[in-house]
């Protein structure tokens, strides 16, 4: 259940401490911060200050932190945070638009033993990881058809973008097969077990760019902003800097939902499968929504949009569960869910601690095999995502759960994107 902080009542609302200074601002911290609530106990300290200040922001309205959540820049991962007519390149991240996405195949369960050469095959063929990781000839999506001219990022890189469209990142980016256990009734497949395929990627090295171009002109609009909160330095909407990063983000997103929707057009087509069910969401990115009767903008950095009857996705690790989740649309948490298990332990202390043969008993018994992956990706640097679910019962309801069993992700050594 949610606990809220030691801020338990929301302030009256302020005016906005802001003045122009030579062509930049000064942005004074609120004199007391906005209210936010947390999910889960097992949550770093550093984290939790991270939320905190965003919440000093003058922008800020009200914040929440996901079971899951753990350092990030500016906002955590696993933050939440509503704002009034702004945008924060940093609260939605460097990976714009980072999603999941599965498909439930028309194969039997059981193919996950019969067939598991082809569905190998297909992963090792039809997946590409990594930073800079490009298709050769490049793939084809009526995305690259929008317009790209919207901010000045997005023109410039198009072609980047064209050459890394249906590829996946690094860091905890996967691409897998696994078997989903059904039990709700009120979903178009009927309870069951099924033959399904899971993925995890964002918007590759233009979604990046985008990030880091707008939030240094934030930075510089903001030069004023107390050090501990210039990776918070937010855009206004009614700008030409804010509108441009508004619009490349939604582009971003539909890139986004393009590389997955190829990842999965191209397994299914060389298995000559047919997808019977799919889903998928965001967890990197900022919605308008509705807040107390006011018109906000809600950022979620790995926080799974969790509104009354949504469907998503809170992944594991590759040896344990992924959920497939309705939201409860509780507005305590500004209708948002974990997005996955959280990390517990950095990729170099990872890199320093652990060796695959310490998994492989562990892996063997879950009936996983890993096709490929970074030791910084091995089970133990999760947190369990058994008590990361119990921690947010007032959130999300689920109703199928999917095991890991093929997993496919980028090569040791690449440097993460998440």
């Amino acid at each position: 259940m949610g606990r809220k902080s030691k801020d338990r009542n929301p302030p009256k609302h302020r005016k906005r401490k802001q003045t122009s200074v030579m062509g930049s601002s000064i942005a004074l911290p609120r004199e007391q911060p906005a209210s936010w609530q947390q999910w889960g106990n097992d949550i770093d300290p550093e984290a939790i200050l991270q939320m905190e200040r965003a919440c000093q922001l003058p922008v800020s309205i009200r914040g929440a932190l996901m079971a899951d959540a753990h350092v990030g820049y500016g906002l955590p991962i696993g933050g939440v945070l509503a704002v009034r007519d702004a945008v924060i390149p940093w609260a939605v991240g460097v990976d714009i638009a980072c999603r999941m996405k599965m498909s439930v195949l028309d194969w039997p369960v059981e193919s996950l033993a019969t067939r598991q050469n082809a569905l190998e095959d297909a992963l090792l063929k039809e997946t590409c990881f990594g930073v800079g990781a490009e298709w050769h000839p490049r793939r084809q999506h009526p995305v690259m058809d929008r317009d790209w001219s919207v901010s000045p990022v997005t023109r410039t890189h198009k072609d980047k973008a064209w050459a890394q469209l249906g590829t996946s990142g690094s860091g905890n980016h996967f691409v897998e097969f696994g078997e989903l256990e059904v039990w709700d009734e009120h979903l178009t497949i009927p309870p069951g077990r099924y033959l399904a395929l899971l993925s995890h990627s964002g918007s590759r090295g233009t979604g990046a760019l985008v990030c880091e171009h707008y939030s240094r002109v934030a930075r510089e609009r903001l030069r004023q902003l107390p050090p501990e909160l210039s990776r918070l330095a937010w855009l206004p909407l009614h700008t030409q800097e804010g509108w441009e990063y508004w619009q490349a983000m939604h582009l971003m997103g539909e890139y986004a939902a393009a590389n997955h929707a190829l990842i999965h057009e191209h397994i299914l087509k060389r298995l000559g499968a047919v997808s019977i069910f799919t889903v998928e969401n965001h967890h990197n990115y900022a919605w308008k929504e509705n807040l107390d009767g006011e018109e906000v903008i809600v950022h979620r950095k790995g926080a799974t949009p969790a509104g009354t009857g949504c469907l998503g996705i809170i992944p594991g690790s590759m040896a344990s569960p992924a959920y497939l989740v309705r939201g409860k649309g509780n507005p305590a948490s500004l209708n948002s869910a974990a997005h996955g298990a959280g990390r517990k332990i950095s990729r170099s202390q990872a890199k320093r601690t652990f060796r695959w043969s310490d998994f492989a008993e562990l892996l063997r018994e879950r009936g996983v095999k890993v096709l490929r992956a970074g030791i910084d990706e091995v089970p133990a640097v999760y947190k369990d995502i058994e008590t990361v679910m119990r921690a947010q019962q007032d959130l999300v309801e689920p109703l199928a759960r999917f095991y890991p069993r093929l997993v496919m992700m980028a090569p040791a050594g690449e440097r993460p994107e998440d």
